[in-house]
């Protein structure tokens, strides 16, 4: 006799609801989309075989793993923010000092990578520390496109840096 596979039944009927819940909770249908997607994948590798309340699974699984990727983002900020901290108690150690300088090489190199407004819109707001509103004054643009440019450049930064995060 072969072994069957354990049964998963009652949980794709859930799918539409739980990018729906997502999709209004994060305000992002591509991140609740991939919420929904590694939620599966979890539930479809458990051993559980049989869930009495296979929605509430669901919805508890997604809200695990939302909240294990809202901590590695809060981690691998706290890591940027304290490589680029002159004031940090490891500033004298030579691997932190590697660290940062090879953060700010990504940082630079992934910066290259985009147009010139999202490098200018970045060290403007960033490093310079002006508003928006001064920025879409300067260039010329709307302050609704600054930040569409800032929020394409912080993405950017971010896909690139998700590597260096331990």
């Amino acid at each position: 006799m072969i072994p069957q596979p354990p049964r998963r039944t009652g949980f794709f009927e859930h799918y539409e609801e739980l990018i729906g819940t997502w999709t209004r909770r994060l305000r992002n249908r591509q991140q609740a989309e991939d919420l929904a997607h590694d939620t599966f994948v979890r539930v479809l590798e458990s051993r559980s075989s049989e869930v009495e309340q296979p929605r509430a699974y669901l919805h508890q699984t997604a809200r695990n793993i939302a909240v294990d990727a809202y901590r590695r983002e809060d981690r691998r900020e706290a890591i940027t923010l304290e490589a680029f901290d002159q004031s940090s108690p490891h500033s004298g150690d030579p691997e932190h000092f590697m660290h940062a300088i090879q953060l700010a090489d990504s940082i630079e190199r992934a910066l290259a990578e985009l147009p010139l407004n999202c490098r200018k819109i970045f060290i403007w707001q960033k490093i310079e520390g002006l508003t928006q509103q001064e920025i879409a004054e300067r260039l010329g643009l709307s302050k609704n496109m600054v930040e569409k440019y800032m929020i394409r450049t912080l993405r950017h930064l971010r896909d690139r840096l998700d590597a260096m995060a331990p």
